[in-house]
């Protein structure tokens, strides 16, 4: 790893609950997450678990060691092992997701939003399509008055 993936990473400290820690994993040498990375990332967090009560981790954070141990050219399933035998007390190393990336967004499943002379476009058509229902339903009436 070098240095500008350490950039933006934190530590967080979480207290294992009834639940555990409160968030599923992806990735893995084995099961790429995204293309040309075999880095462990959070793909959900579970409501009320101790991950979200905490509110530091979110989903598409990469997790960059817990406990001290390095997950780099980890397996999936060894992974998720160092995670079940953490403990009650679990240090996570995180590199946060960046909410840009130099070749386009990080998240292949970040939602577009459209620039603001579409939706100018889209307001004048879905004003021009009420008037034109408006309109329908006014001479089907009229019609019917006949």
């Amino acid at each position: 790893m070098n240095g500008s993936l350490l950039s933006n990473s934190v530590d967080i400290k979480l207290k294992r609950g009834p639940a555990g820690l409160g968030f599923n994993i992806v990735g893995g040498v084995d099961q790429h997450y995204m293309d040309n990375d075999c880095g462990i990332y959070v793909s959900k967090i579970k409501e009320d678990g101790a991950a979200a009560l905490d509110g530091r981790l979110e989903e598409g954070d990469r997790i960059l060691a817990i406990n001290g141990i390095r997950l780099e050219g980890q397996t999936h399933k060894a992974a998720v092992d160092l995670f079940r035998t953490a403990g009650e007390d679990v240090e996570l190393r995180v590199q946060k997701k960046s909410s840009h990336h130099a070749n386009g967004p990080s998240d292949p499943q970040t939602e577009h939003v459209p620039p603001a002379p579409y939706l100018g476009i889209l307001a004048v058509l879905t004003g021009a399509a009420a008037a034109a229902i408006l309109a329908f339903v006014y001479m089907r009436n009229v019609r019917k008055a006949f």
